[in-house]
């Protein structure tokens, strides 16, 4: 057997953390809190540690410092269990504040769950490609291509709808007189995902308008079926109601 790392994160409320990862599934290994706070965690073969956070650490530090990242075979079907999970034990799935866990979206290969001291910790699917996560798109792509993928990096890997929403609108402003209509297209459904995620309902209702004035074809609508239905997914996701 080759070796095998743990990754110890820091917690300033051990039965917290302890009860929001049992929620997702994990099973606590080791409890304590005298001498010192220590806990453990164990699930999928995969151990998670954590230890009493120094005094003065919060939960800032945590989300600009803290985090580890897990390999799995299956991490579409993780985030489905996942889903399920928090959204029995809250009502819905908490997709903001300290405590949540980030969207998925077809095609993806990474999502991540947030612990309630603010670490990261970011499911990967085994096999991942190595240069998927590189910023600045495949060095072949150009103009609101290249944009379109700039985007798709802030949005599923940096995890930063906002940044994506201004690359986007700026990229739009820049080569939208040029971009073939399937570009486009998937710059404004990418648009309208981003401000149902960044809760903008009348932004998405204008992105909608320009995506509807494109007219697409059958096979166009088709072609981009995914792209253009990501936002009432994510609608769903976030909807308290949905199973």
């Amino acid at each position: 057997m080759g070796d095998t790392a743990v990754p110890v994160l820091s917690t300033s409320d051990l039965a917290r953390t302890l009860e929001f990862w049992r929620t997702l599934g994990y099973a606590v290994t080791h409890e304590q809190h005298k001498p010192y706070v220590y806990g453990a965690l164990r699930a999928h073969d995969c151990e998670i540690h954590y230890y009493g956070a120094p005094a003065g650490e919060n939960e800032r530090q945590a989300q600009e410092t803290a985090g580890c990242l897990i390999m799995v075979d299956d991490v579409a079907g993780r985030h489905r269990e996942f889903t399920a999970a928090l959204r029995k034990r809250y009502g819905k799935v908490p997709a903001k504040g300290s405590t949540r866990i980030t969207r998925f979206r077809p095609g993806q290969t990474r999502f991540s769950a947030v612990d309630p001291d603010g670490n990261w910790i970011t499911y990967i699917q085994l096999g991942e490609p190595e240069d998927a996560a590189e910023y600045g798109g495949a060095a072949e792509l150009s103009g609101l291509a290249k944009v379109l993928d700039n985007a798709r990096i802030l949005r599923d890997f940096k995890v930063d709808d906002k940044a994506a929403e201004r690359a986007l609108e700026a990229g739009l402003h820049r080569h939208g007189a040029e971009a073939s209509r399937i570009e486009l297209a998937r710059a404004y459904a990418a648009l309208v995902e981003l401000a149902v995620a960044l809760e903008n309902p009348a932004k998405a209702a204008a992105r909608r308008a320009d995506l509807a004035a494109l007219q697409l074809t059958e096979t166009e609508l088709s072609e981009l079926a995914a792209e253009v239905g990501a936002a009432d997914d994510l609608a769903d996701w976030l909807d308290p109601g949905a199973q």
